[in-house]
């Protein structure tokens, strides 16, 4: 794979987009590993929906070195060996602030978007700001709950640009570990999508441990989209296909996103890039040891009928009939809050 030089000027422009919603002690985490990348010509954009918990003020104590953060797991420890130069230089901004073509050299430029906009929405307002000024390459979404390696954004670049310099237009993931079990994949890029049933199978690899024999490219080859916690896109990405469709809120984002451009951008991860991540903690989602919250769950499942209808609309009745399936499962557990709200959802509730 083709390598740059470690110079400024043969890097491309990267903005990282953080969205950040009650949750700056996961966000100044995931700001101090973002820092101490060997990548320099970046920029951090973190937008705050609207938060409560006083995130804003928190976040700008951090960046004047006022405030230290701390790994939420001693096995994220290695990570804090080196420290970052403070105060950062910032800029806080208001969502209308970003209409604006200009060049902002600030480290850190924190957006308040007026409100909870969700996952699309909150993240729009940063790819926004991005599109505005004068020097853009690549926009990186990177959940706020996650930490990264050095050398993270770099791979990811390297990968990205060896496949856009054959000729190839690409949007790239990375390699998700678990945060609190660093030596156990959680995602090998992203996933499938099934259109019949609107079910996002289990992420790539999930489980697997890190030294296992993995055929890399047999994975790149079936993604039907990229997880949304790690993905870095090329500007002329927003300008051809456009931003999030922000009526998701929570979910099916990265499915949409990727159906528009199938066939003129090429999914891929870079299987050297490695993003530890805490795991849907903020927004309740399903996982192995934790019940889904209603919030996640209406979510979740009202958004595979907003995919049917937009891209697969003869595949209603079969949504359909498995989002009743799913309903009847939750009741067997003993959710029955749960399998109500599904089975409203199953017949038309679309607002929570």
């Amino acid at each position: 794979m083709k390598t740059y030089p470690a110079s400024q000027q043969s890097m491309p422009r990267v903005h990282i987009i953080i969205l950040n919603w009650n949750g700056w002690k996961d966000t100044i985490e995931c700001l101090e590993s973002v820092y101490k990348s060997d990548y320099s010509n970046y920029q951090v954009v973190v937008c705050d929906n609207d938060s409560q918990d006083g995130s804003v003020e928190k976040i700008l104590s951090w960046s004047r070195g006022e405030l230290a953060a701390k790994p939420s797991s001693e096995d994220m420890a290695f990570l804090s060996t080196s420290t970052i130069t403070k105060p950062l230089t910032t800029l806080v901004l208001d969502a209308q602030d970003t209409e604006r073509e200009s060049q902002h050299e600030e480290d850190l430029i924190l957006i308040n978007t007026g409100g909870n906009l969700g996952f699309a929405g909150g993240n729009n307002v940063g790819l926004k700001f991005a599109l505005q000024q004068t020097e853009h390459d690549y926009v990186w979404l990177l959940n706020n709950d996650t930490v990264i390696m050095s050398d993270t954004l770099r791979k990811m670049v390297q990968h990205s640009r060896s496949l856009s310099d054959a000729g190839i237009p690409n949007t790239c993931g990375s390699v998700q570990r678990y945060y609190y079990a660093p030596e156990t994949v959680q995602c090998l890029g992203g996933f499938t999508f099934n259109k019949w049933t609107g079910i996002c199978s289990a992420t790539f690899g999930m489980g697997l441990p890190t030294d296992a024999d993995i055929d890399h490219e047999s994975y790149r080859q079936r993604l039907h989209a990229i997880h949304g916690c790690s993905w870095l896109l090329p500007i002329t990405f927003l300008r051809d296909i456009g931003l999030m469709e922000d009526d998701y809120f929570l979910y099916y984002e990265e499915i949409d996103w990727a159906l528009r451009s199938e066939g003129r951008y090429t999914l891929t991860y870079a299987d050297d890039a490695i993003v530890f991540h805490k795991e849907g903690g903020s927004i309740g989602s399903r996982s192995l040891n934790r019940r889904g919250s209603l919030l996640s769950e209406f979510y979740m499942n009202r958004n595979k009928f907003k995919v049917a209808k937009k891209f697969f609309p003869w595949t209603i009745p079969t949504v359909f009939m498995f989002v009743l399936l799913i309903a009847v499962r939750r009741l067997i557990r003993g959710e029955r809050d749960t399998a109500l709200l599904l089975a409203k959802v199953a017949f038309g509730k679309s607002t929570y």
